[in-house]
């Protein structure tokens, strides 16, 4: 399998790519960004994680002040994991299936332990977005990574939580997306206009402020479901012309996953128990006391894919387990993608990150304990 190149540029660092396959057979990217003449040194560990259908692209963008170089300046080494729903591997467009029970089961908590194997006694920190944070809720409450110095959940993380527009169309539309396509793209300059997926993008065009297909599709419909990716105006043109390299395709497949765990307003496992999937629990939430390391849960103030399910997150967990050490992070004026991706997000965003992950530098749970 070729996993697409990552486009960074590096002053004063070096990549490293890792050949990496999880335990069930599925290949996945991981790789090591070390500061120049870092060998040796304390330096603890950040894993990054991205949402379904991005990849690690969006936390390398060259036009911008990226999270990467926030975290290298900052005295930190970035992993960056592309787990199975990134869109520089190939499973998105496959008919191999999987859930994020898979993501959950494999693919981050093997990449904890071989990252654990490299760093030694090192913190280890974890950055995740969207469903990267979703899936690794699930894994922190199956006890399969314990022992992180911490943790920042973009977006959403354990209580996910749309609008009724878009509740509507998961349920209703989404069936009737997945009848008709099992993949649904964001390039239509890739697919042209006498395309089957044309309607699709015609929907999304209806009442948008920018004429380009892809940011349609992205800003104004989030593949047909209503919601919003981000807002228009923080991103830098650069970014908006590289929309389409950094999301792919969305597998359908998921929806019906998706709706279950939004019904719940919990992350819900989908896959029955079993000698497979009976390590993970059946609702994250309520194994939330497995939780062990400090948790920073963070969201644009107009975030129109997950509203305020993060606040909602702060509330649930602060009220039934008070023991764990969690904070609400609200950034204004952002919505979902651009805490990450925005041209702004390197002071407005990742500078709360690096205070909190400074804070727990020292201080935070024991490798591997």
């Amino acid at each position: 399998m070729t996993l697409r190149p990552l486009h960074i540029q590096l002053d004063g660092a070096t990549l490293e790519q890792i050949p990496f396959e999880a335990s069930d057979g599925a290949e996945l990217g991981l790789c090591r960004i070390a500061a120049d003449g870092a060998a040796g040194t304390d330096r603890p560990a950040v894993l990054l994680l991205h949402g379904l259908t991005a990849s690690s692209d969006i936390f390398t963008l060259p036009e911008t002040r990226n999270l990467v170089d926030v975290l290298l300046d900052a005295g930190y080494e970035p992993w960056l994991l592309d787990w199975r729903g990134s869109c520089r591997l190939p499973h998105n467009e496959r008919r191999e299936r999987y859930s994020f029970d898979d993501v959950a089961l494999f693919d981050i908590p093997e990449a904890v332990a071989y990252i654990r194997g490299r760093i030694g006694e090192r913190r280890l920190f974890v950055v995740a977005h969207c469903l990267g944070a979703i899936s690794l809720s699930m894994s922190m409450t199956a006890g399969l990574v314990p022992g992180l110095a911490g943790v920042v959940a973009q977006g959403v993380f354990m209580t996910p939580k749309v609008s009724g527009r878009t509740r509507l169309r998961l349920h209703l539309g989404g069936e009737l997306l997945r009848t008709r396509w099992a993949h649904l793209p964001v390039d239509f300059k890739k697919v042209g206009l006498r395309s089957r997926y044309t309607p699709v993008f015609a929907l999304a065009s209806l009442s948008a402020d920018c004429d380009d297909p892809t940011c349609q599709i992205l800003q104004n419909s989030a593949w047909g479901t209503g919601a919003s990716l981000f807002a228009h105006e923080n991103l830098d043109k650069i970014t908006h012309d590289r929309l389409a390299e950094l999301f792919g395709t969305l597998p359908t497949w998921v929806l019906p996953h998706l709706r279950r765990m939004e019904l719940a307003h919990s992350v819900v496992r989908w896959n029955p128990g079993g000698h497979r999937y009976g390590r993970l629990p059946e609702n994250a939430l309520d194994h939330a006391d497995r939780i062990d390391c400090p948790v920073m849960l963070v969201s644009g103030s107009d975030n129109k894919i997950w509203l305020d399910s993060n606040e909602l997150c702060y509330d649930v967990l602060t009220r039934r387990f008070p023991q764990l050490d969690v904070r609400y992070v609200e950034v204004p004026g952002y919505g979902h993608m651009d805490p990450i991706i925005g041209r702004g997000a390197a002071l407005d965003v990742f500078g709360p990150v690096v205070r909190f992950l400074d804070e727990h530098r020292r201080s935070g749970a024991v490798v591997g304990s």
